[in-house]
């Protein structure tokens, strides 16, 4: 994997083209289509009672198409699973009384409780689905119907399992690592802009930083489902031998950074009472602390910076380090400003102290290894 960097002054933009039209999305979306024309093809060729019912040959191949081999695996077999529970619940109709609508009725019913199952979760819909096929579709004919949906089913989803193994099997290492690269990105922006802000008569003309809280949450959940992804995608897969990583180390940088957006955004919110006066609390932050801890922050984002880098983050770490014993030096000198005041620039620094020893904990980490 090649070194990535990320300016501060300039986050990845998404392509101009809809963000959901990715490399990967367009993979699958051929992929996909090719292993339904194939299903058609092949569901021709299958003999006996199945033959006349082909077409759910595609159905098959369209819903065994996931995004990771693994997530292919599972739905397949879950899906076939599932119809066999159905087919066994719409049977026991046909067996022991008759379908109409009390016993339809209560064999969907029946069969949706089944589908939400811990067990059946990805293809857990198709219990009543099934069930209602057989006894509405399939009705004088449902044996033969059911063996002719299980058998072509099952022909669609391994046309999608091979076709999914054989051609560019998903893996999505790349982008899991690229999005927590953008995240560090995002945190030293929102740094960098909050230093600014310090720096700029008050209220500051830029304000972006202040609504950016939840922004931030909601990128650590995105990079974590991504992490989940690329490490489901690796499984089964044949690039991943060409293709190593430990992900465990990205774990551990993703963790870190969740615990860093956690005193980032409680310095938002002090700083943002301290500026409009209109938060939550009152705050106060004296104009003489401003600069220092301005300098302060701005040195915390460039330890992100040099981790997006690739580089050795220590110096980085120990100038940060340095920054913010200049601005609790200062907060020393002002014994004689209001105490409310102190404490707000007090629990500023307690959260960039914070902030460093996460830091500087990975930096001995990683002298240890």
């Amino acid at each position: 994997m090649g070194r990535m960097r990320f300016p501060v002054s300039r986050l990845p933009r998404p392509v101009p083209v809809k963000a959901w039209i990715t490399d990967s999305r367009l993979l699958l979306a051929a992929k996909t289509a090719l292993a339904v024309g194939i299903a058609w093809l092949v569901a021709r060729l299958v003999p006996g009672v199945a033959d006349d019912y082909p077409y759910y040959a595609p159905l098959g191949a369209l819903i065994s198409m996931s995004p990771t081999l693994m997530g292919s695996v599972r739905v397949g077999v879950q899906t076939v699973v599932s119809l066999a529970i159905g087919i066994v619940l719409a049977g026991a109709v046909i067996l022991l009384a008759e379908p109409n609508v009390v016993t339809i009725a209560l064999v969907v019913g029946i069969g949706s409780l089944i589908a939400g199952s811990r067990w059946l979760k990805a293809g857990g819909d198709y219990v009543p689905v099934a069930a209602l096929f057989v006894l509405i579709i399939g009705g004088q004919n449902a044996d033969s119907y059911s063996i002719g949906y299980v058998v072509q089913m099952s022909v669609g989803i391994v046309v999608g399992l091979v076709v999914n193994f054989t051609i560019f099997p998903p893996l999505t290492i790349g982008t899991a690592v690229s999005r927590l690269g953008e995240f560090r990105a995002l945190l030293a922006l929102h740094l960098d802009e909050m230093a600014q802000a310090l720096e700029e008569s008050w209220p500051p003309e830029h304000e972006d930083w202040a609504g950016r809280s939840d922004t931030l949450r909601d990128t650590a959940d995105g990079v974590r489902e991504s992490l989940r992804e690329a490490d489901e995608s690796r499984k089964g897969n044949p690039r991943a031998r060409l293709h190593k990583r430990d992900l465990a180390v990205d774990y551990s940088d993703l963790y870190d950074l969740e615990s860093i957006t956690f005193y980032v955004r409680d310095l938002t919110e002090v700083l943002s009472a301290a500026i409009w006066k209109k938060r939550q609390f009152e705050a106060e932050l004296p104009e003489s602390l401003r600069a220092p801890l301005a300098e302060t922050f701005r040195a915390i984002g460039g330890v992100l910076e040099a981790r997006n880098a690739g580089d050795d983050i220590t110096p980085a770490v120990q100038a940060a380090e340095a920054a913010l014993e200049t601005a609790i030096a200062h907060l020393d000198e002002q014994s004689d400003s209001a105490h409310s005041s102190l404490g707000t620039a007090a629990s500023v620094a307690f959260a960039a102290r914070r902030i460093l020893a996460i830091m500087r904990l990975r930096t001995q980490e990683a002298a240890e290894k």
